[in-house]
């Protein structure tokens, strides 16, 4: 497995006149001179270098104590993590596969080859624990495609220790910028490297800040690119099985079905439906164990409620059985379903919608107009999905098929308000807070039914089996309390939305 590490660092421009002194930092006891290293390091990318674009860095270096395959992915400025793979000749397969969101099915190809002969010093404390390392580096650049040239630079880098305080790195900053030393304009040695090596007809060029969105297209696209965004970023936490995202992964694809539907006067519907139904089928596929590890949390909890006394049987067991009968190879389902043609020519029509999205006339009109009716009439079908849901007579199937579907509503019009904050502000606002909590109330009665679905399938085994089922009884009668308490409620909660919302 694939050894990965959180890299926080900062990078300054220098010259040649050395570190700076900085026994004087606080916190520093010594700075100890580690000596001169060279290293060589190839960067991949494909032929038009989506990876860079995504900021994303893949490279085979030698030299230095980390000799091996680097893939550094962005976290957020100046935090990345660096995941390692031993040296070989080709780009493991590993790391191959958590850049195929962005490669898709293009070639991995060397692009530049970076020298550094770095000169390193770690800064340590009192106790000898380390701090941080600050190196300076005398790199030269050497692009390895067609038409491509060289540079030279000297910069400096410092990278906090392993489970440091990144505060710290603002006390050494504030050291270097005494002595003249300012933060780097790149963002990477690589940016760097691309930007000054390249043709000269193929410079590359700072992109122009993104424009003040202005028309209700313009707002509704700066969320559809958010959420295509979103599904790139997590593709390789999903595929390390990273927490949570699988969810957030799925809830992109959510937010961007919903956006297509609840704006469907700005962007043609002929083509964001078919669109939709393929974020449907990825959804789904992630959500085969999202769902049961949902539930199982569920039953773990309610479970370890009940006193000893009414517990009987092997239901613990029955219960770990149940939640780990489809875990077994699910990480190997889903990398296989994030390789998959399918998935990959997905992403292409993502792209393809956001380069040229297919707007209607009133995608021209102002944002007030057009994206506050679009909200409105989402609101409009909750308030007739919750209304018939209340006027229901007795609890039962109706009901909870009542409360579902206003449950999905909500969570649509949630997303739909998401969307309309930066147009619409404080209303937009408040609504998309009320059908989030609205969201979550309907959620739990939904959760209820599912256990008890699943109770009575798990008592069925284990009555047949020859085990008490008492605990099971017990535990849907409690259930049933729940979904009465969440009914109970209802009316309350939705008399306050109601009054609140005023988009």
């Amino acid at each position: 497995m694939a050894d990965t590490k959180r890299e926080i660092e900062r990078k300054y421009e220098s010259d040649e006149s050395g570190l700076p002194d900085l026994t004087g930092v606080a916190g520093v006891k010594t700075v100890i001179d580690k000596g001169v290293a060279s290293l060589d390091a190839v960067y991949y990318d494909t032929a038009d270098e989506r990876l860079a674009a995504a900021s994303i860095t893949l490279r085979r270096r030698t030299g230095g104590s980390d000799a091996g395959w680097h893939l550094k992915l962005p976290v957020e400025p100046g935090v990345r993590d660096e995941i390692r793979e031993p040296l070989s000749d080709t780009v493991p397969r590993a790391l191959a596969g958590l850049v195929r969101s962005r490669a898709r099915e293009a070639e991995l190809v060397p692009v530049v080859r970076l020298r550094s002969d770095r000169d390193v010093r770690h800064l340590v404390d009192a106790q000898g624990t380390l701090l941080a390392e600050v190196s300076v580096d005398a790199v030269h650049a050497e692009r390895l495609t067609e038409g491509g040239g060289t540079a030279q630079w000297t910069e400096m880098e410092v990278e906090l220790a392993d489970d440091g305080d990144p505060a710290f790195l603002d006390k050494v900053e504030k050291r270097l910028r005494k002595a003249g030393v300012r933060p780097s304009s790149s963002a990477s040695k690589l940016a760097r490297a691309l930007s000054e090596t390249a043709p000269k007809k193929k410079q590359r060029k700072t992109p122009p800040a993104p424009e003040e969105p202005r028309t209700a297209g313009d707002h509704v696209l700066v969320y559809i690119r958010a959420q295509r965004d979103a599904i790139l970023e997590l593709d390789p936490a999903v595929r390390q099985d990273a927490h949570d995202s699988v969810h957030r992964m799925r809830i992109a694809t959510r937010r961007l079905r919903s956006a297509f539907r609840s704006y469907g006067k700005v962007l043609d519907r002929t083509v964001t439906d078919p669109i939709g139904e393929e974020l449907k089928w990825l959804a789904s596929e992630l959500g085969v164990d999202r769902d049961r590890e949902v539930m199982t949390e569920r039953l773990t909890s309610v479970l370890a409620e009940l006193p000893r006394t009414l517990v009987s049987g092997p239901i613990r067991t029955r219960m770990r059985t149940w939640a780990g009968a489809r875990r077994g190879g699910s990480r190997r389902r889903l990398t296989g379903v994030l390789d998959s043609k399918r998935y990959l020519a997905l992403l292409d029509t993502l792209d393809a919608l956001v380069a040229e999205p297919p707007l209607l006339p009133d995608a021209a009109g102002g944002p007030a107009k057009v994206i506050g009716k679009a909200v409105r009439k989402d609101l409009g079908k909750v308030s007739a999905l919750v209304e018939q849901a209340l006027a229901t007579a007795e609890p039962g199937t109706d009901r909870d098929v009542a409360l579902h579907e206003a449950r999905k509503k909500a969570k649509r019009t949630r997303y739909a308000a998401e969307a309309a904050t930066p147009a619409l502000g404080d209303s937009a606002r408040t609504l998309a807070k009320s059908m989030k909590s609205l969201t979550s109330l309907l959620g739990d009665h939904q959760d209820s039914v599912m256990v008890r679905l699943t109770l009575r399938e798990l008592s069925a085994v284990a009555h047949a089996a020859g085990e008490s089922s008492f605990t099971y009884g017990v535990l849907y009668g409690r259930e049933e309390q729940r979904a009465a308490g969440v009914e109970a409620a209802l009316p309350e909660v939705w008399k306050g939305i109601v009054a609140e919302a005023s988009v």
